[in-house]
């Protein structure tokens, strides 16, 4: 079905858990199983800050938590600015070798975060910003956001009116402020979302890690469905696995045999219902220019080896 870099396939997924029982994610949750697996790829010693999203609920009411590592909640749009002083005030203590870890929806991130995110990424901030987008403001009632795709059914697009503007390129976006280290990944791979949130552990500097995170209620699908949706994002080209060095050497980790057409994935998903065909090519079209795009980058990488 795939092909994996053998740097990434060969790496163990740990058997620490760092997430005890009993959170409170629906059913399905692709935001929560992210978790448990970044926690387990980062180890100790880490410290999470969370802006209002869904995962300011998972974890429990205060003063229970599911959390095994230290967690700040902090405002919705100061993520990056929150972990740069967390940063800054364990180095002051000599306490620089601990992980610091901002960790915040699509929302967040690439809407009410970003001025923040911009300011840390420019000033190269020595710390590790994880965006779990599942391409909408899940938390309070599916509303749109700047990475929710085109044509896509929320509270606020409804059917009649879907969202017409195509997804924000936030991987680009990042790129372009020069920080040392860019990848996507998604817990449906879960050995390549391992490999590169361990080697973004070993990086110093500002490393962003874009996570496709699967929502089965604001997705409109079974929650049985998750991984394979999230899968088939994968194998449709839809959202590519890659890292990006240092803005200048894109490599792809994980390589489909065999791309399958994007209708796959939408057709699992009752947010995009109302498509029609006419809309499915468009789709289709717009898929296929990105990764193009995004081939011609590796295979300028592969040939500058």
């Amino acid at each position: 079905m795939y092909s994996v870099n053998q740097r990434f396939d060969n790496q163990y997924i740990p058997e620490q858990e760092l997430l005890t029982s009993g959170n409170l994610a629906c059913a399905g949750c692709g935001a929560s199983l992210s978790m448990r697996l970044a926690l387990k790829a980062l180890g100790k010693p880490t410290v999470l800050a969370v802006p209002a999203c869904c995962w300011t609920i998972i974890p429990g009411a205060f003063p229970r938590s599911i959390m095994e590592v230290p967690f700040f909640n902090c405002a919705f749009e100061t993520t990056a600015a929150t972990i740069s002083g967390i940063k800054a005030a364990f180095r002051r203590r000599g306490m620089g070798e601990i992980c610091v870890v901002g960790w915040a929806g699509d929302g967040g991130t690439l809407d009410i975060g970003i001025q923040a995110l911009s300011g840390a990424a420019e000033r190269n901030e020595d710390v590790v910003y994880i965006c779990y987008d599942n391409e909408a403001y899940m938390n309070t009632g599916i509303q749109r956001s700047s990475a929710t795709p085109r044509g896509s059914w929320t509270t606020t697009t409804p059917v009649k009116n879907p969202k017409s503007e195509p997804k924000k390129d936030i991987d680009e976006i990042m790129i372009a402020h020069k920080i040392p280290y860019l990848a996507t990944a998604t817990a449906a791979y879960p050995h390549d979302m391992i490999a590169k949130l361990k080697k973004a552990r070993t990086i110093k500097g500002t490393r962003f890690i874009h996570l496709f995170s699967s929502c089965p209620t604001g997705w409109r699908m079974p929650e049985n469905l998750s991984i394979e949706v999230m899968r088939l994002a994968v194998l449709t080209n839809l959202f590519p696995l890659y890292e990006v060095e240092h803005a200048e050497v894109y490599r792809q980790t994980v390589v489909p045999e065999e791309i399958k057409p994007v209708e796959e994935y939408i057709r699992l998903q009752g947010r995009f219902r109302h498509l029609t065909e006419e809309d499915l090519r468009e789709l289709q079209s717009m898929v296929d220019k990105r990764f193009a795009s995004l081939k011609e980058k590796f295979e300028k990488s592969e040939a500058l080896k």
